[in-house]
């Protein structure tokens, strides 16, 4: 049962929002609901929607998260839903002081939600479609049993990542053309002629090797308009809810975990950012309006424990929060730019100064364009670098301690962008769905510096084999060396790829 709103507290919340209106925060309306632990530990487990299906994985996060709670190894407190209206959670047992503090956090979530451009394609009336997913698979439940269609989510659910969420502001694909007839021309110009003079034209260029490289360019232009896909094709769920020999009920299953899966990609797109943008405005708003005297101390001691972060160890809040600081700060002093960047004098630099103004402008147009990548990739300095001490570390042996082991910047950044790229999955494409003409899959991995975990491509290989029903194949490279694993429904197994393998649509991705 959800608790009632204090009449003290519902002031409080009309004073903060109308304060943040005032400081340019733009949002959705907000509900705010009081649950007590085991109800927000219960929302959270199903991903912030109470009315979601219900599935053994939601059991497991709720037994770990009660779990945290109780033995003092974590508390939530508070959860936001991007929805419009937006749904915020607030726990019952927060002191006063911490309730504000989260209001003032969740607007700031609300008008990220909303402003940002990687939420910009997201269901805002996901509350309604959570209750509408649920409703089908009950139904699903009710006609195929409870286990099969569990078993079922099982096996979509461990797939959930294997999207491509860029699709929704671009078109992957050109739509299909109408095939023309190849002139003389473009025949003749399919093979490599060489230069020669007339009478040592049948001697330089022989016709039996241009018709033979004509053949061969007419059979690997063939080969490629007849591709399946026409394209390297990332969404694999999408190509499986298009090609798979999939049951109605199936289907639907698979589409129900592939949108759910679209509508939270956004949030692993944007953690770094979007509690980073929170922070920095219940920081501002407390200290500058909300904060009574008698709240300092147990504001202080709950918000460095927010921020807390040490070596090793990236903290969303802070690394967000002091970043979105930075960028404030110089473009308040002007601290960017061509002169800027020239100028070799550290004291000069130290000392910069010109009164530019635009901090907040410029976070508000951050706010609007980034997400984690591109928000370290442009921001990032080796001046913050060096403030916040982001180096290496390891753990040295003879002492236990924690050590710096590089302080180089480029490498530092490259590290900070392969953690957050495609939220630390692989890139697995569909490169061919008509293998050797077997009907069978073939996907690749897409090697960008860090190699597959074999055993979980492996029992992803075996899932994806249960959906398409022959066998599948998956491209990885590992250790420098080329390698084929092969899912047919007796295991996976692996070999290195060679010249004599049949050779897929795509060799290239």
């Amino acid at each position: 049962m959800l608790r009632t709103f204090p009449l003290e507290l519902e002031k409080q919340r009309r004073t903060i929002e109308e304060v943040a209106r005032q400081q340019g925060l733009d949002f959705f309306d907000t509900v705010f609901e009081m649950v007590d632990f085991d109800q927000m530990n219960q929302i959270a487990a199903y991903g912030g929607f109470p009315q979601r299906y219900a599935h053994w994985r939601f059991g497991m996060d709720y037994e770990r998260l009660r779990k945290q709670h109780r033995y003092g190894l974590g508390k939530i407190y508070e959860m936001v839903i991007n929805n419009d209206p937006c749904y915020a959670y607030l726990l019952a047992d927060n002191e006063f002081v911490d309730q504000k503090t989260v209001m003032a956090h969740v607007y700031a979530h609300c008008d990220f939600f909303k402003n940002n451009v990687w939420f910009s394609k997201t269901n805002r009336k996901m509350m309604d479609g959570m209750a509408n997913h649920a409703t089908r698979v009950h139904r699903h439940i009710d006609r195929e049993g409870h286990e099969v269609v569990e078993r079922f989510l099982d096996t979509c659910l461990s797939l959930e990542n294997l999207i491509d969420p860029y699709s929704p502001f671009m078109k992957r694909a050109e739509p299909p053309r109408r095939p023309q007839r190849p002139t003389l021309r473009d025949q003749v110009e399919r093979a490599v002629r060489f230069p020669a003079k007339p009478y040592m034209e049948r001697y330089i260029n022989p016709p039996d090797r241009l018709r033979a490289e004509r053949e061969r360019e007419e059979k690997a232009e063939q080969a490629m308009r007849e591709a399946f896909p026409p394209a390297p094709e990332r969404d694999v769920l999408g190509f499986l809810l298009r090609h798979a020999p999939l049951e109605d009920w199936q289907g639907d299953c698979l589409d129900i975990v592939r949108a759910e899966a679209y509508y939270f990609a956004p949030q692993g797109q944007t953690k770094i950012m979007n509690e980073g943008w929170a922070t920095f405005w219940h920081s501002r708003m407390m200290t500058r309006f909300h904060l009574r005297d008698d709240e300092l101390i147990t504001y202080a001691d709950h918000h460095s424990g927010t921020l807390a972060s040490g070596p090793g160890r990236l903290n969303p809040y802070k690394m967000g929060v002091e970043l979105f600081r930075d960028i404030e700060d110089r473009w308040n002093r002007g601290r960017f730019g061509k002169e800027y960047e020239e100028c070799e004098s550290i004291e000069q630099r130290r000392s910069w100064n010109t009164d530019l103004n635009q901090g907040l402008q410029k976070i508000f147009e951050v706010r609007r364009v980034h997400n984690d990548v591109t928000f370290i990739d442009e921001f990032l300095t080796p001046e913050f670098v060096d403030r916040y001490e982001l180096y290496h570390y390891r753990r040295d042996p003879a002492s236990g301690r924690m050590v710096v082991v590089n302080r180089d910047f480029d490498t530092i950044k490259q590290t900070l962008l392969f953690m957050l790229t495609n939220h630390g999955q692989p890139y697995i494409y569909v490169v061919d769905g008509n293998y050797a003409n077997r009907g069978e899959l073939y996907l690749a991995h897409k090697h960008v510096g860090i190699d597959l975990d074999i055993r979980y491509a492996t029992e992803c290989l075996a899932n994806l084999q249960r959906l398409w029903r022959r066998p599948v194949h998956l491209q990885a490279r590992i250790k420098d060396e080329m390698l084929l694993f092969s899912a047919a429904g007796d295991g996976v197994s692996q070999q290195k790829i060679k010249d004599d393998l049949p050779k897929p649509a795509h060799r290239d991705i």
